[in-house]
Parts: structure tokens; sequence; C-alpha cells
């Protein structure tokens, strides 16, 4: 494995030493997950559009008195989850801005009618209905979280999730991607992907690339990982993000990360991280897969045949026949996964409350992948 010497040198890495990382980063790859990529089949819920933040390149984000700005009601909720039950998807992936209620009344309002003082209460309800009305299992992003919420939200969903994005205080910075959002402090990030660490919670995390970080930054959020990992072992995988800017953003003309930055970071990552720790890009975000299966990326993530991708509307799904067909071009299999990787299913005594375990040992083969389902 790099060290972060060697990681920050990689940056002026000339096109022959970067060839062979690369190969190395494959190489990789193919020892610890074989030949064959994974995706999870899952319907995608925008819980709430409101959030506390304002981060520059954000348009899931809307503020209360537009006409995005709003709460799903539980037959909103459930309707989209028994779409995605009747196309056979097994992931239901809640999404949601950060505790909108500490900052306006219209949240707390809107959530006092539905019987809630917090964002968090109303997720545990929806999860746990989601349990018990469906066959469907819960993965939350619900950014930072505290012990309690964590400890609250583990027997309603299977795994949970966090974007680190970048551990740079200096993205806080006025002008700065991250200006004016205390939920993206480095710190209250790293501490909820420790608490979720102690709390044995299998946890999806990642970076995003391009927001005006330097290439040390990136690799000291690779490290920050990594490093949690080794004590925790609770990251099953990490998602490389491309930047795409968006009109009415504040970051709406700034450049964007080209293919080969993309590709040098998955690299990275891929010779940082543990290689137990699943490499994922966004297939949407780039139409080049070969790319970034060069680069050493093992899974493509979740791909819904029902609801967009709610951060990036723009960007469609690929359709999963024509994802497999791409994968199979580059010589590997395509296959899906659940929510939670088949080591966590191994381990339920630390990663799993036992209902949630029953659950998946119902619709994972011996292997701990997806069962097919004909839908």
């Amino acid at each position: 494995m790099l060290t972060r010497q060697q990681a920050v040198a990689l940056e002026k890495a000339s096109n022959g030493e970067f060839e062979s990382l690369s190969q190395a980063a494959a190489a990789r790859r193919d020892a610890h997950w074989g030949h064959t990529l994974t995706y999870s089949r899952k319907v995608f819920v925008p819980l709430t559009t409101m959030c506390r933040d304002d981060c520059g390149y954000c348009t899931f984000v809307q503020k209360p008195g537009t006409p995005g700005a709003r709460i799903m009601t539980p037959d909103e909720v459930m309707a989209v989850v028994r779409e995605g039950e009747r196309l056979g998807c097994k992931e239901v992936l809640f999404s949601l801005g950060e505790k909108p209620e500490r900052r306006y009344p219209e949240a707390r309002e809107a959530l006092a009618r539905l019987g809630h003082r917090s964002m968090t209460d109303y997720l545990v309800e929806m999860c746990d209905r989601v349990l018990r009305e469906s066959e469907l299992l819960p993965h939350v992003n619900a950014g930072t979280l505290d012990d309690d919420e964590i400890a609250r939200l583990k027997p309603v969903s299977v795994s949970m999730g966090m974007m680190l994005e970048n551990v740079s205080r200096r993205l806080l910075q006025r002008g700065q991607a991250h200006f004016a959002c205390p939920d993206k402090v480095p710190v209250q990030r790293l501490r909820t992907l420790e608490r979720a660490g102690r709390h044995g919670v299998p946890f999806t995390t990642g970076i995003l690339i391009g927001i005006g970080e330097t290439w040390a930054e990136r690799v000291d959020s690779l490290l920050a990982i990594n490093d949690l990992h080794r004590r925790y072992g609770h990251v099953q995988e990490v998602i490389v993000q491309n930047f795409r800017a968006k009109p009415g953003t504040a970051m709406a003309g700034h450049p964007e990360p080209s293919l080969d930055d993309m590709v040098r970071t998955l690299v990275l990552a891929r010779l940082l991280l543990d290689p137990e720790i699943s490499l994922q890009a966004p297939p949407n975000l780039e139409a080049r897969f070969a790319a970034y299966l060069d680069a050493g990326i093992n899974d493509w993530g979740g791909i819904s045949p029902v609801t967009v991708d709610h951060i990036n509307p723009e960007r469609a799904w690929p359709q999963i026949d024509a994802l497999r067909r791409a994968t199979e071009r580059c010589g590997y299999g395509l296959a899906e996964r659940l929510a939670v990787y088949p080591r966590y299913l191994r381990r339920p005594e630390r990663f799993l409350s036992a209902p949630l375990a029953s659950r998946l040992a119902g619709i994972a083969r011996n292997d701990g992948l997806a069962l097919a389902q004909c839908v």
C-alpha cells in the first residue's frame, strides 16, 4: 500500500509511472474482488429537500418558500417503496437534507404535523414502516449523527452512509464550497464515521473531487477513512464522486474534474485503502466505463429502475442491461448485491440486529450477494 508521501507524489506521476500504478490498482481489485463487479438495485427516497447547510454546488436542497421544499408524507414514501418492490428492488436509500428543523420553523411545523420533533425521529418511523410493510431494506444517508441517533437507526436500517467529502477546513472559508455549512465541518463528519464504527454499523462514505480541494487534501481524506476502518472494520464502501457544475448554484462556473483526474483519484483510492473496502464510482456521471474499470473499481453503486438520482437529476441512470454489456465488454461480470456487503452477513452479532440478519439471509446467496429475482 502507498505511504502518504508516495500518494502525494502520485499527483505528478508521469504517464508511464501512472500506467504501472493503474495496473497495480486493477490487480489489487482482481485479487480481492475477482472478475465480477456489483451494483445495488434500489429506490431513492428524498425524505426532505430542506437542509440547514448551503453547499456551493448543491441543487438538491430547497429553502422553505420555494416550490421544491418539502418533507415527503408516509403515503408518498410507501408509494415509491411499493413500486420498487414490484420491480425487484431490494434497497430503499433514504436521502435527506441535514437537520432542517434546527434552522427553519417551516421544517419544525411540517414535522409536528407528522407527529415528530426531528427528522431523525421521522426517519426512524419510516424505516420501521418499510420493514413492516415491504420486503425492502432501508439504507439511510442522514448526514452527521450523534450516538443516540445511530443507536436508534441501527435496528431499522441495514446500513448507513455519509460522504466525508473532504477533511480540509480551508473549504469552510468564505467563497469555498463548504462555507455556511455547519455539518461539513470535518471533525463533525469524522466523529460520525467513528461513532458508526463503535456501534458496528456497515457504513458507506467517500470523497467529492473537484470542489476546490488540493491533491494532498484528497490523500488525507482517504487516509482518515482508512484509519477509522482499520480500527472498527465498518467502512464497507468508498465512493469517489466527481463534482458536476449546476446552473443556479454558487459554483455554476467552477471547472469540473477531468476524466484523467477522476481516474488518477480512483487509482489513488484503490492503492491507499484496505483492499476489503469496496471502491465505487457513479456510472451516471461518466459514460466511459472502461476507464473506471481499469482504475480498480469493483462496484457501480445504487441503480434504480424507479427513481432518478435526486442529487444529479440531469444524469440518468444507465439501464442495468446496458451496464452489464459494457462491463462484460471489459472482461468482467455484473452481479446484484445487497445494501450490506457479504462480509457483514458473516458477523451479524457485531453488525446487524437479529431481525435484519434474518431478513438478509432470506434474500442472499451463499456468497452473500443478492438472490436473482424475476420481475
